[in-house]
C-alpha cells in the first residue's frame, strides 16, 4: 500500500510539476494534427479546405477521473497566388484539462503560411513554406479539492485548516507566439517527402499563479520542434506503401522522440487506403535519461474526403507496474473540401 501510494504521489508532482512549467499538450498522431505540430503546415494540403479534431485520454488507468484529457480542434485553407504558390491561413483551439484541481489550458491561434515554389513542374514540385502563429491561453484551477503541507497532521488531511496562500490566482491569461519552416518534394501522386522545423512560445510568458507577487516568475519554456516524414511506394504497383515519420520535440529539461513507420494499402485508387503503424516514444524528464516511454500502435482509414485515425498506447515506463501497460487512447478526424483542382500535385498528403 505504502508503494502505491508513493507511486500515485510521485507521478502526481512530476505531472502538477511538467504542467506549471509549461510543457506542451502531445499527439501520439502528431501527423494528423498539422497545426499543433507546426505553424508552416497551415494550408499545405492538396484540397482548399481542411478540418481537424483530436482527442486524447491519457493515464485513466492510474489517475481515473483525474486523467488527462486533451481536445483539439483546427480549420485552415490555402489560396493560390501567382502560377505555383500559396497562402495558407487558419485558427486552432485546444484544450487540456487534467489533475484533481482540474488544471486547464485552453489555447486560442491563429495562424498563416506561405508556400513557395522553387523548383519542379505540374507533376514534381519543390516547395519551401514559411509559417508564423499568434494566439491567447487561459491557465486555470479549482483550488476546491487542493490539500497543502499545513493542513496535514499526523498523517491526516484536515481541511479546515487555513492554508494561508492568500496570493494565488484561479486563472490567468497570456499571449503566446511562434513560427515555422518547412521543405517538401513531391516526385510524383504516391511518392513524396518533408521535413520541417518550429519555434514556439518565442515570448516566453509567466506562467506563475502567484499574479500578486512581482518576483514570482514561472517562464513558459520555449519549444523546439523537428519533425520529417513522406511516402514510398513498394513495388511497380504502388498499392502498398511505407509511411514513415519522426518528431522531435525540446522543452526545457524535456525532451521527446516519437518515430516510427505506417504500410498503407490502397483499395480503391489513391482516395481510399488504410493504414496500419508501429511507434516508439523516448522521452526524457529533468535529470533523467532518455528512456523508452511507450509503444504505439495505430491505424488510419481514408476514404474520399475524409481521414480518421486511432492509435494507442502501450506503456513501457517504470510506470507500467501500476498502469499495467496502459497508456493513451486517440482519435483523430480529418475532413477536406476540395472543389476543383487545376494545378495538379501540390503537396504530400497528412
Amino acid at each position: 500500500m505504502i508503494k502505491r501510494l508513493t507511486l500515485y504521489f510521485s507521478l502526481a508532482f512530476i505531472l502538477s510539476v511538467n504542467v506549471v512549467r509549461g510543457q506542451d499538450i502531445h499527439f501520439s498522431q502528431f501527423y494528423m494534427s498539422p497545426l499543433t505540430l507546426n505553424p508552416a503546415l497551415t494550408g499545405v494540403m492538396n484540397c482548399n479546405t481542411r478540418i481537424v479534431g483530436n482527442y486524447r485520454n491519457q493515464w485513466a488507468s492510474v489517475l481515473g477521473k483525474s486523467a488527462y484529457n486533451t481536445y483539439s480542434i483546427s480549420y485552415d485553407q490555402k489560396m493560390p497566388v501567382g502560377r505555383y504558390d500559396y497562402f495558407g491561413f487558419g485558427a486552432n483551439v485546444w484544450s487540456d484539462v487534467a489533475g484533481s484541481l482540474d488544471f486547464q489550458t485552453l489555447t486560442m491561434k491563429l495562424s498563416g503560411s506561405y508556400s513557395r515554389r522553387v523548383g519542379g513542374d505540374r507533376h514534381k514540385a519543390h516547395y519551401v513554406v514559411l509559417g508564423a502563429e499568434a494566439g491567447v491561453s487561459q491557465r486555470s484551477l479549482d483550488y476546491a479539492n487542493a490539500q497543502w503541507p499545513v493542513q496535514v497532521t499526523n498523517g491526516e488531511h484536515d481541511p479546515g485548516i487555513d492554508p494561508g496562500e492568500t496570493n494565488l490566482t484561479d486563472n490567468f491569461l497570456f499571449g503566446d507566439i511562434g513560427m515555422g519552416l518547412l521543405w517538401f518534394s513531391v516526385l510524383d501522386k504516391r511518392t513524396n517527402f518533408y521535413i520541417g522545423g518550429a519555434f514556439n512560445h518565442l515570448n516566453q510568458a509567466n506562467l506563475s499563479f502567484y499574479r500578486e507577487d512581482g518576483q514570482s516568475v514561472e517562464k513558459y519554456y520555449s519549444k523546439a520542434v523537428l519533425h520529417a516524414g513522406g511516402q514510398f511506394p513498394m513495388g511497380r504497383s504502388g498499392d502498398v506503401s511505407l509511411v514513415p515519420g519522426a518528431v522531435f520535440f525540446h522543452q526545457g529539461p524535456s525532451l521527446e522522440i516519437n518515430a516510427g513507420n505506417s504500410f498503407r494499402f490502397n483499395l480503391d485508387g489513391y482516395d481510399q487506403s488504410f493504414q496500419l503503424g508501429a511507434w516508439v516514444r523516448l522521452a526524457r524528464h529533468f535529470e533523467k535519461p532518455l528512456l523508452m516511454d511507450a509503444f504505439i500502435l495505430s491505424t488510419r482509414f481514408d476514404y474520399s474526403n475524409w481521414g480518421i485515425g486511432f492509435s494507442y498506447d502501450i506503456n513501457v515506463s517504470s510506470l507500467s507496474e501500476e498502469s499495467r501497460g496502459n497508456g493513451g487512447f486517440e482519435f483523430s478526424m480529418i475532413y477536406q473540401i476540395c472543389g476543383p483542382q487545376s494545378r495538379g500535385v501540390y503537396c504530400p498528403r497528412f
